[in-house]
């Protein structure tokens, strides 16, 4: 019953996130947003969500796990209300914003409650399998019933459809879930908190808006949070754990897991409705077979990372995402391109989801319970991190070539090459280190 709430949340977020992405022009269109002003529906919700994660994770480890789950529901409910009853476009971003706040409190908390509460090894690996295949189907049961349902009962129906699913989630938290926190100290880091929370909005923002000293100021100020780190008696994100082989490679794979997948299906989308000349319905359909392999690889993931390690799933997850996506730089204009594209995307989200799952069990292992927050919060950091500046910066390296397939098979071809180039440097970052027979040495010179 504590697996199906937590899980339940996730798909909550997932669900929403799909809908509102296939939603967003009717939303744009019923509050008075012009065309210009239609990015800001996703980035409203992205700054808060990829600025705050790592706070709200650390947040929860000191304050309470099931607190920032619940106060982070509570807010998705009153957000989606919110939107929902939007007449200006005031109103809307405001919505928007607040439901990046709620994510970036509730996905760590859930996370966080997950590895707290299924203790490391295989029974978590097999639900963190579980966590990735019900995100993979919330993001295709949102893409699939997404148009149909905003067809059928407006945009509204975007944000309403979360309401009755957090309420209950809400009843039924406190009766299942008890409290879970770091035992000791309850002080915040505050200095590490705004400096870091500030430095990811910047990059995002420069990111997003193409802005020069919007990044200067970011990456001053992420310079600032780690000296700040490096002296502080009480760490908001202690430098010894973010130097862990399995944190630091472990969310750099996440990184370009969650910025290069996310970047193709953009490219791919703009393939079908630009090149190939189908409607938005087909499209989703399209992405939406292929998405069911994405659903069978958590659930498979998580089990083979216990018989085969992480970081071997890790590698071969990111490989087979990477290769899948070759022969997509070589599809033409003519609709019999998609005997290649199906299964390409099938065995490609099949790759991906398997990666997902092993990179959540690689940054999430080794470290003790009163850090789970933090690390939770690090990976979350990091997937909505690379979910708001991938499609950008690939949609920039397409636009080089103009608004053509040559454009499209270009960025294609640096998402490979980036993805081989990661499979390389996570298996040799992540390979084991040889500690153990000097330590046995040593004991054995000390006895003597």
């Amino acid at each position: 019953m504590v697996l199906l709430v937590l899980l339940g949340a996730g798909f909550t977020m997932a669900v929403d996130f799909s809908i509102l992405n296939v939603a967003l022009p009717e939303v744009g269109a019923g509050v008075g947003l012009g065309l210009t002003g239609l990015p800001w529906i996703a980035s409203a919700y992205a700054l808060p969500a990829a600025g705050f994660a790592l706070v709200f994770g650390r947040l929860a480890d000191l304050f309470g796990r099931r607190r920032l789950f619940v106060a982070g529901m509570v807010l998705l409910v009153g957000s989606s209300l919110l939107g929902g009853f939007a007449v200006n476009p005031e109103m809307l971003l405001t919505a928007r914003a607040l439901q990046g706040f709620a994510t970036a409190m509730s996905i760590p908390a859930t996370l966080s409650l997950l590895t707290t509460t299924f203790a490391e090894g295989a029974l978590r690996e097999r639900v963190l399998g579980l966590n990735g295949a019900l995100l993979s189907g919330g993001f295709t049961a949102g893409a699939l019933v997404g148009g149909t349902l905003v067809g059928l009962l407006g945009w509204r129906a975007a944000f309403f459809v979360n309401v009755p699913v957090a309420v209950a989630i809400l009843v039924a938290t406190p009766i299942l879930i008890s409290e879970s926190r770091a035992p000791g100290r309850t002080r915040l880091d505050l200095p590490g908190a705004v400096t870091v929370s500030g430095g990811l909005l910047a990059v995002i923002y420069a990111v997003i808006e193409r802005s020069v000293p919007a990044a200067v100021a970011g990456v001053l100020l992420l310079a600032a949070f780690w000296v700040i780190e490096l002296r502080s008696p009480a760490p908001l994100a202690p430098v010894h754990i973010l130097r862990r082989p399995t944190v630091k490679w472990g969310n750099y794979a996440g990184f370009m897991i969650f910025a290069l997948e996310p970047a193709m299906i953009f490219l791919m989308t703009l393939y079908l409705q630009r090149s190939l000349d189908f409607s938005p319905l087909v499209t989703g359909l399209i992405f939406g077979v292929p998405g069911l392999a994405s659903v069978a690889a958590g659930v498979i993931a998580g089990r083979v990372v216990g018989r085969l390690g992480s970081r071997k799933v890790l590698v071969a997850g990111l490989a087979v995402q990477g290769l899948a996506t070759v022969p997509l730089i070589f599809l033409g204009a003519d609709r019999a391109a998609l005997a290649v594209l199906i299964p390409a995307l099938f065995i490609g989200f099949f790759g991906h989801v398997s990666a997902i799952v092993a990179f959540t069990v690689t940054a999430t292992s080794g470290l003790p319970d009163e850090q789970q927050g933090l690390a939770t919060g690090l990976t979350s950091m990091t997937q909505q991190v690379a979910l708001t500046v991938g499609i950008p910066i690939m949609a920039s390296v397409a636009a080089t070539q103009g608004a053509g397939l040559a454009g499209i098979h270009l960025a294609l071809g640096v998402i490979v090459a980036m993805t081989l180039v990661t499979v390389v440097l996570v298996w040799f970052g992540l390979r084991p280190r040889d500690g153990h027979g000097v330590r046995t040495a040593r004991r054995a010179f000390a006895s003597r």
